[in-house]
C-alpha cells in the first residue's frame, strides 16, 4: 500500500509521515526534502524556489516525475508532497489541515530549533504567518497553472484530518483507523 500525505505547510505533514512510515515499516519519502535539495542547489531559499516555480513549471515537474515513478516501481511506502495523490492516484490519500496561525507557530518554532534552514530566515511569529500565506498562496497559483488542480480540495482525499489541535500520533492513529475503512 501506498500512502500519500498533503497538506498546508506547517500541518505537520513530514512529523505525521515519519511516524506513520515507522508505525508501518514502510519506507517513507519527502517532495518538500526533494524540493528543498533543489532550492539549495541552486543557492535558494524555498520561498525563492518557489517564486521561481510561478514561471518555470520544470520547478515542479522534476519533483512531481520523480513522486509518479515512485508509486509506478514501488510499494508499502509513505510519501508527503502537496500533489503527491494526483501523481500516485492508486494511493491511500490523506490531507492534514491545520489553522493558519498554528501553522505558524509550528514554523517558527522550527525556525528557532534551526530545522529547515534552506527557508527564508524568520525573525518573528508574524513573519512565520506572513510566509505560510504566501507559501500557499504560491502553492495554490502553480497547481492551478500547471495541472489545473486545487490541491486542498477535500474530494481528492480518502481521509482529510484538521491537525490544528492534535498531536502527531493522534493523527497517525486516526490514519490507521481511516485505512482499516476503506475497501
Amino acid at each position: 500500500m501506498i500512502i500519500t500525505i498533503s497538506g498546508h505547510a506547517g500541518s505537520g505533514k513530514s512529523t505525521v509521515a515519519n511516524l506513520l512510515a515507522k508505525k508501518l515499516r514502510y519506507k517513507r519519502y519527502s517532495v518538500g526534502d526533494l524540493r528543498r535539495e533543489m532550492a539549495q542547489k541552486r543557492r535558494m531559499t524555498l520561498e525563492q524556489y518557489n517564486k521561481l516555480g510561478e514561471k518555470d513549471k520544470k520547478t515542479d515537474t522534476e519533483a512531481d516525475k520523480w513522486a509518479k515513478r515512485l508509486g509506478e516501481t514501488q510499494n508499502n511506502f509513505v510519501i508527503d508532497g502537496r500533489v503527491a495523490w494526483h501523481f500516485i492516484p492508486h494511493s491511500f490519500k490523506v490531507f492534514l489541515d491545520v489553522n493558519q496561525k498554528v501553522a505558524a507557530q509550528r514554523s517558527y518554532k522550527d525556525h528557532l530549533a534551526g530545522k529547515r534552514t534552506t527557508e527564508k530566515a524568520l525573525h518573528s511569529l508574524k513573519e512565520a504567518l506572513q510566509e505560510i500565506k504566501a507559501r500557499q498562496a504560491s502553492d495554490v497559483k502553480r497547481y492551478k497553472k500547471y495541472y489545473d488542480i486545487t490541491y486542498d480540495s477535500k474530494k481528492h482525499f480518502d481521509f482529510y484530518y484538521d491537525t490544528s489541535n492534535s498531536a502527531p500520533a493522534k493523527a497517525v492513529a486516526q490514519i490507521l483507523k481511516a485505512m482499516k475503512k476503506k475497501p
